[in-house]
């Protein structure tokens, strides 16, 4: 299925970074190296696989926001000061931590804890976004240096 997905160039690349940061099993890593190695443009490949992988990482947010805070007491019995103090925590400075939304597996889960806290979203989606934009260009030249070996 990835390779289909590099057939389609850029528009492949920001569905296969979509999926990428859902919650489902995927790799846009894959696609995005690939059409590097096609000879496609590589900030125009960076600018399509940030703006599809910040849109399914919005989608994990937005998923946590669904959440319910009294289903964390009741089913996990965690005391509601508890609760307070993170959800305090996170509507200040622990929204930044959506930067690290770039992470394999773990930043989905940040990314859901963050909605399901109702973190600030604006702070959430900037940092997220960031964290997304320099893992791209990390892979991008680290992608480019490789192909130049060859």
């Amino acid at each position: 299925m990835l390779e289909n997905l590099a057939e389609y160039g850029y528009w492949g690349l920001l569905l296969a970074s979509f999926l990428a940061a859902t919650i489902l099993p995927f790799s846009s890593e894959v696609v995005f190296s690939a059409l590097i190695a096609a000879g496609l443009d590589m900030w125009t490949l960076i600018i399509y696989a940030t703006i599809g992988n910040a849109a399914g990482g919005s989608t994990c947010y937005y998923l946590g926001r669904l959440g319910k805070v009294e289903w964390l007491e009741r089913w996990f019995k965690i005391k509601p000061e508890s609760i307070d103090k993170a959800v305090g925590r996170l509507q200040g400075k622990g929204a930044l931590m959506g930067f690290f939304g770039f992470l394999p597996a773990v930043g989905d889960l940040v990314l859901v804890a963050l909605g399901f806290m109702r973190a600030n979203t604006t702070m959430v989606m900037i940092s997220m976004t960031i964290g997304k934009l320099l893992r791209y260009i990390l892979i991008g030249y680290g992608t480019g240096e490789i192909i130049k070996w060859f």
